[in-house]
């Protein structure tokens, strides 16, 4: 990696890969839908808007060369642009380790519908922020709606109550950043109602928002101590803990039991039949310790279980 300085306001460096890597595919879970304010895909690279000890960062990342020789080139802005850049081989995935999952023998041991899925996307890694409220606070208000629904209020809290990312050429002007657990903490009760969240998750939010000097220690930590940590706090249980895992510290482990689609997805994968969240954690078990990397195969594989029924419709709780 080279650090230089572009400009007075910024700093750039470059990472060389000679290995397959695909950038947008492997930082696509950060984003929170396509009009999430603080990720924004826009002419094939990545900008991204948030706090780390020294202050606030612009970050924009993006992939220059082929898939199996490539370079990441990131420039970052703002107070907090040293420590940003400093984060990028974990928030990119460029240090997530495949290699025991692309092992001959694991590989062979694989179900075909994963082996077709790392044929796929051979580039795709798993991301890890270290940022532990965002994320948190994010999958809060994913429980048990539908994704249009968080995705909603994300986007209508965060423009609402975050601030403006720091000046960066090129950025884009709806480029924000998550609120801090101050902020959080101020969001009116009739906020939080205007953007369709009920007084269950707001609650659980705000609780999170209260201990954010605790959350944050969690990111040092190892999965079973965050999983513990996180379960401390009421209102979040194993589903919660798992999503944030998967975004925080890139766990290649973390199954989120409870998911209302996961455990039939998986069962019509594995055996062509649905299953519940034992039968699924079953079903993964001879992958353990790969569990996350053998679901995200599955889903770059392109299959699709069968729809049975109505899909689940949003509820608008702005008018309880």
């Amino acid at each position: 990696m080279t650090i230089t300085a572009s400009a007075p306001a910024a700093l750039s460096a470059e990472w060389e890969l000679h290995e397959p890597y695909a950038l947008l595919p492997s930082v696509g879970p950060l984003q929170c839908g396509p009009h999430d304010p603080t990720v924004i895909f826009r002419d094939g690279a990545a900008w991204l808007a948030f706090r780390n000890d020294d202050g606030a960062a612009t970050l924009r990342l993006s992939q220059r060369g082929g898939l199996r020789s490539s370079s990441v080139h990131a420039t970052a802005w703002g107070p907090g642009a040293s420590l940003a850049l400093a984060s990028v081989p974990q928030l990119a995935g460029l240090v997530d380790d495949w290699s025991g999952f692309d092992s001959p023998a694991f590989a062979a041991a694989l179900p075909e519908l994963a082996r077709k899925g790392r044929y796929l996307q051979p580039g795709l890694r798993l991301p890890a922020t270290g940022r532990m409220l965002d994320a948190v606070v994010r999958v809060i208000l994913e429980q048990k709606v539908t994704g249009l629904e968080a995705k909603r209020a994300w986007r209508y809290l965060v423009t609402r109550f975050g601030d403006p990312a720091p000046a960066a050429p090129g950025a884009p002007r709806e480029l924000r950043l998550p609120p801090t657990a101050a902020q959080w903490r101020r969001v009116p009760s009739w906020e939080w109602h205007r953007a369709g969240v009920d007084s269950k998750r707001s609650a659980t939010a705000l609780r999170a928002a209260g201990v954010a000097s605790g959350l944050e220690r969690l990111a040092g930590l190892d999965a079973a101590g965050v999983h513990a940590g996180l379960c401390s706090i009421p209102g979040i249980g194993v589903w919660t803990a798992a999503e944030v895992l998967q975004r925080t510290h890139g766990c290649p482990d973390s199954i989120s039991v409870g998911d209302f689609h996961l455990a039939a997805f998986v069962g019509a994968a594995l055996t062509g039949e649905r299953t519940d969240d034992a039968g699924m954690l079953e079903l993964l078990k001879p992958w353990a310790g790969q569990r996350q990397r053998v679901v995200r195969m599955l889903y770059a594989s392109g299959f699709r279980k069968q729809a049975y029924g109505p899909r689940l419709s949003p509820e608008d709780h702005r008018r309880r």
